[in-house]
């Protein structure tokens, strides 16, 4: 789909067709996409948690306010962001260092310098910014991989996030930033005409 058309028709709907599913191939097709959007040293520290079971979706739906759409939508995403993406013993870092050295962008003497980098800019209290910055790349991406892909998505954040972190046993490493319901616009109901944006004006604050 022509990028123009891609951000014009991608919108945060709130009614899913309950017969319009959503294929595991369409899911990781999905998935590979977005992963292509850039992160902090091509850490990626982003995980997820795939709901399609409607006992698992009314788990959801009891921590996140109720929200309808979590159990209409056919599949749901908790995404996680980890705020230890950045630390040696992270295996993505390894496999990014190796990435790294085999592509010829660092030499092996220069592991310690990769290692330290990552630890002073990503560490300490900058770890939560890092992973969640990071993570809503990759969220965006999944919402316009989604429309790439003929299927639609809401961005939630109503939810209780030390009731997910709860009920699914999420490990303390991660912040949940969103959740993402996935599945096909509900033809029969109405999507509103497109709210307002911010104008160039509006958003620059200065041109030096």
């Amino acid at each position: 789909m022509e990028f123009r058309k891609l951000m014009e028709e991608r919108r945060s709907v709130n009614y899913f067709d309950p017969a319009g599913q959503v294929s595991d191939e369409e899911l990781k097709k999905m998935v590979a996409l977005a992963s292509l959007v850039p992160s902090s040293f091509n850490l990626q520290p982003w995980n997820m948690i795939v709901l399609r079971s409607p006992i698992d979706k009314a788990r959801l739906r009891k921590v996140a306010m109720d929200q309808p759409k979590i159990t209409e939508a056919p599949v749901v995403l908790i995404l996680l962001a980890d705020e230890e993406g950045y630390k040696e013993n992270n295996p993505t870092v390894g496999k990014v260092w190796e990435s790294m050295e085999k592509k010829g962008y660092m030499k092996p003497e220069q592991k310690g310098w990769f290692l330290g980098a990552i630890s002073k800019l990503y560490g300490g209290d900058n770890s939560l910014a890092f992973a969640v910055k990071n993570t809503a790349f990759f969220g965006m991406g999944l919402m316009l991989a989604a429309k790439e892909l003929g299927l639609d998505s809401h961005p939630m954040d109503g939810f209780s996030r030390e009731g997910v972190m709860k009920e699914f046993s999420i490990p303390a490493n991660f912040f949940v930033p969103m959740l993402l319901a996935v599945g096909r616009f509900d033809q029969s109901k109405k999507l509103l005409e497109r709210n307002w944006r911010k104008s160039y004006r509006e958003i620059v604050i200065s041109e030096l």
